[in-house]
């Protein structure tokens, strides 16, 4: 199998290589091609260690234009989008079944009967909440030319091909490749948060309307096949919400403006998609039989089904039109807009179990019953926008608010004192607001956001996620404000803890929140929490804040039973180790016992989306690798960690707090050492997402966010907060007496064997060579035992792990994945000391430079590495 691999997708990059390669000849000229191939085979040797090649790539550059430098940039940041696009074309043509295969070896090892699969099954609910984290470097327009060609591929790849229509795939291929070479790589401004949302529903346009109702008919097949047991109709074990456009956490693009807009759009969206399976219902279910409930629907109509899709299906199209309209700024007429998804759904259950009565089950369980899903599934608002803000906000608002009601200062009161005010009013029937109360525009924003929830239907929405909460009273004023705002359902609050000190401190927080009457009685026993995984890492290294987020989700379980409350944690995690992110099925298994019961929530990030869900067959695959693990971990949870592994670990999490806060808080050369050795301060003018990279822009490394953080050391390929003081802690516990725990963790228990895993991983990526060669360059001599130090511990860490795993090589267990990262070596070699030549002319030029060249040849570096990488932040 593995030969395989190499083989079939070697050839398939090399084909691809080699179109780009005419497409630069065509343009630029022989010379021009055969300098690349120079620097591509340079490359490759110089990362199997030819230190004589390094140091050509080098000279090579240093004699090179800025207008050159970009044109090089620019040919290997696309090899390398060529190289992704032939690998997930390779990936989604591989084991899109086998995902429910494994699903179903997990039910059959379980001996379940008929009922117990059908329980099982009817608790999966996993939903997926689409962020539009600054981290997508590649632009729509390019997204959309490479899905056109992995759709090539496929065809390339199929053996019943004729010798002109191959010819015609290849002349295709060949024409998208030089139109994206043709293209700028970089915007030439940030995407605004309502651009990130477009791109949101195009994902779910484009992939997850074919994927989902597939995954979910594959699924219904198997579970009938297997056990004789139907997949429910109003089953909905996946759903889709999303942060664009509500996350507004540091970010003041985000206003009620574009958040109401934003909802508008994915109406409108899913009123467009709507309208188009109706239009192709309508034409099929042509049929005359129906039964009683459908008759009395639609009278003596010669084509019942029709004469009652048809009114529907104008009015998906009046609610499309009418939006768009109301958008551009005109008055439109709401009567005929489509309101609920009742109505929908209502007008599709009567045809289907009408043609069930009337003996055409087949015909209902095709396009009819897909529909049906999507409407489960997606519904008349798309997705449900989630509302995120920073709870100083909240604060700031009563703040203002009690100091122009002559009650004192809401910020200086004590916790209890701010508890007693906030459930008072809760209480109160009078409005607490006074009319003519001039807010500062701050506080108007905060309550013109929950206006903006207040005006739409609770079903466009998902969660109000608090960040940086801490106690009680922060989730107790959200709800004031919505209450206050006229908001009339009791839409979730979920705190979300994201430091190591609101991580531990989070049970407390719950356990007196629960303990408030009135507070159960707005839950109604349901609870969301939200885990940070970027913040804690970021603050105290990844192993602390593992052992933390693990530590407080199973308190925080134990304390939703003690409250007989259900408890859905949500999960925010990146797509970089750094921030938490571990394949799917490996995240899922090494959560604690019971932490699944209440469904699993989870962010899906920028690239990551498109790299799990971009192509249908993709997503279908990821989907089914999320509903396997999901039902793996609660047929068959992991077992709760014994006490000796919990001291054990502690201790390690300690200590590895310690070593991580030594280096990044307490050394004073660290600051000064990450400015130079990476491309931190270029990276700030990457027009990627729409929000700034920094939460306050004159603070230091503690103001910068998780993700530029973790883009810049990615860069340079030290990855640094993924492994600093990891390995170090776990040696410091090695001797005699624990050798046995250490042993028994390694071999029983998931979330311990799971670090371990990320860590072959995150050491795949990293290159000392390669962060030596910043070093070199851009590194004062004064601050370059630093980086030396910090290469040493990465040396040393990689072969102490290796000993604990008994491998002698790293990713030995993930064969594909070091394949694939070893097919890309080549091209992102040349890119790495293209990039530290650029950052030496652009901070030698300092302010003076205004070279477009080079300012953009900087960007494709960045851009090129992190595709190369295949995650950013």
């Amino acid at each position: 199998m593995h030969t395989h691999y190499d083989a079939e997708l070697k050839d398939t990059v090399r084909y691809l290589g080699k179109t780009l390669g005419e497409t630069i000849k065509n343009q630029l000229g022989q010379e021009w091609l055969d300098r690349i191939e120079k620097i591509r085979k340079d490359g490759r040797a110089s990362y199997q260690g030819d230190t004589s090649c390094s140091d050509e790539l080098k000279e090579t550059f240093k004699t090179m234009t800025d207008s050159d430098l970009l044109t090089v940039g620019r040919a290997f940041a696309q090899f390398l989008n060529l190289g992704n696009i032939a690998e997930q074309e390779y990936n989604s043509a591989m084991n899109v079944d086998a995902s429910i295969d494994a699903l179903f070896k997990h039910l059959d090892k379980a001996e379940l009967t008929a009922d117990k699969v059908q329980e099982a099954v009817g608790k999966l609910n996993i939903d997926l909440v689409l962020t539009a984290h600054p981290t997508e470097v590649t632009r729509r327009t390019l997204i959309h030319k490479h899905k056109e060609l992995a759709d090539c591929l496929q065809e390339v790849h199929q053996e019943s091909l004729t010798g002109a229509d191959r010819s015609k795939v290849e002349t295709r291929v060949a024409d998208l490749i030089s139109q994206a070479w043709h293209t700028e790589e970089i915007r030439s401004v940030r995407p605004t948060p309502v651009d990130e949302a477009r791109w949101g529903f195009s994902v779910i346009e484009n992939s997850l309307w074919e994927a989902v109702p597939d995954f979910l008919r594959e699924l219904d097949g198997r579970l009938q096949e297997d056990y004789s047991v139907s997949l429910p109709l109003d089953a909905s074990p996946v759903q889709f919400s999303s942060w664009m456009g509500g996350d507004r956490d540091g970010n003041p693009f985000v206003t009620s403006k574009v958040t109401e807009q934003v909802l508008l759009l994915a109406r409108k969206r899913a009123a467009k998609l709507f309208a188009l399976d109706l239009d192709r219902l309508q034409v099929e279910l042509s049929m005359y039989d129906c039964n009683d409930a459908l008759r009395e629907k639609v009278g003596d109509a010669n084509e019942p089904y029709r004469a009652l899709l048809r009114p529907l299906l104008d009015r998906f199209i009046a609610t499309r039109d009418g939006i768009a309209n109301y958008l551009a700024g005109k008055k439109p007429d709401t009567s005929n807009w489509i309101e609920s998804n009742d109505e929908l759904l209502e007008a599709l259950l009567l045809c289907h179990q009408s043609l069930i009565d009337c003996g055409m089950d087949v015909v209902a369980k095709g396009l009819l019953l897909d529909t049906i899903r999507r409407a489960r599934v997606f519904g008349i608002h798309l997705l449900r926008l989630d509302v995120r803000q920073d709870s100083e906000r909240h604060a700031d608002v009563f703040s203002e608010l009690t100091r122009y009601l002559g009650l004192g200062d809401y910020s200086q009161w004590s916790e209890e004192d701010k508890q007693a005010f906030l459930l008072r009013e809760l209480g109160s029937k009078r409005p607490l607001f006074p009319a003519q109360w001039g807010a500062s525009d701050d506080v108007k924003e905060v309550l013109e956001t929950c206006k903006v929830i207040a005006k739409h239907s609770k079903h466009g929405f998902g969660i109000y996620i608090i960040s940086m909460a801490s106690e009680p009273s922060d989730v107790l004023a959200v709800q004031l404000l919505l209450k206050e705002s006229g908001v009339d359902w009791p839409m979730p609050v979920a705190p979300l803890f994201e430091t190591l000190d609101d991580l531990n401190n989070s049970p407390s927080v719950m356990r007196k929140l629960l303990s408030i009457d009135w507070y159960r009685g707005y839950v109604k026993g349901r609870q969301f929490v939200m885990i940070g995984y970027s913040d804690s890492a970021k603050d105290a290294g990844a192993l602390a804040a593992g052992w933390a987020q693990y530590q407080s989700q199973e308190a925080l379980v134990a304390i939703a039973e003690e409250f007989n409350c259900s408890l859905t944690l949500f999960h925010g995690r990146g797509g970089t180790i750094g921030r938490g992110g571990l394949p799917a099925h490996a995240a899922i298994y090494s959560q604690p016992p019971g932490s699944l019961e209440g469904g699993f929530r989870v962010t899906e990030q920028g690239e990551t989306i498109r790299y799990k869900f971009g192509m249908p067959k993709l997503a279908k695959r990821s989907l089914g690798i999320y509903a396997s693990a999901i039902i793996e971990a609660m047929l068959f949870p992991p077992p709760a960690p014994k006490e000796e592994w919990r001291e054990l670990i502690t201790t390690m999490a300690g200590q590895g707090r310690d070593n991580y806060r030594a280096t990044v808080r307490h050394d004073e050369d660290f600051v000064p050492y990450f400015r130079v050795a990476t491309p931190e301060q270029e990276l700030g003018k990457l027009p990627l997402g729409s929000r700034p990279s920094k939460r306050k822009p004159q603070g230091g490394i503690e103001s910068l966010r998780a993700i530029p953080w973790i883009f810049a050391w990615a860069q340079t390929r030290l990855v640094l907060p993924s492994w600093l003081g990891v390995m170090r802690a776990i040696d410091s516990v090695k001797n005699a007496e624990n050798e046995k725990v250490v042993n028994e963790m390694f071999a029983e228990w998931p979330f311990y064997r799971s670090r371990l895993s990320m860590l072959d991983m995150v050491f795949h990526k990293a290159d000392p060579r390669i962060s030596e060669a910043y070093d070199e360059r851009l590194v004062p001599e004064e601050l370059k035992h630093f980086g030396a130090a910090l290469r040493e511990e990465l040396k040393e860490s990689i072969a102490s792990l290796l000993e604990l795993t008994g491998e002698n090589d790293i990713m030995k267990a993930d064969p594909l994945g070091k394949e694939s990262m070893e097919i890309r070596a080549a091209y992102l070699q040349p890119l790495h000391y293209l990039q530290i030549e650029l950052l030496d002319r652009i901070r030698k030029a300092g302010d003076d430079v205004h070279n477009h060249d080079l300012e953009r040849a900087m960007m494709v570096t960045i851009t090129g590495i992190a595709t190369g990488m295949r995650n950013t932040g």
